[in-house]
């Protein structure tokens, strides 16, 4: 499973006062530091690797293609 396929899709409520959303804004900047407190290393790792050149696919043999 790739990473955007762990994506949620939801929409902020616009009812929410300033204080609500940052209540929830600090909220998850704390989840995050508490997490990159744990995880780094292996965040850092999949990150990398999700973000690394893909191997390029190997050349077909091109013998079938000189009888055209």
């Amino acid at each position: 499973m790739t990473r955007t396929d762990l994506r949620v899709l939801f929409e902020i409520p616009d009812y929410w006062t300033p204080e609500q959303a940052l209540a929830v804004y600090e909220l998850l900047d704390a989840l995050h530091e508490r997490i990159l407190c744990h995880y780094q290393a292996q965040i850092e790792d999949a990150l990398r690797e999700e973000c690394a050149p893909s191997a390029l696919p190997e050349p077909s043999d091109r013998s079938s293609d000189s009888d055209f």
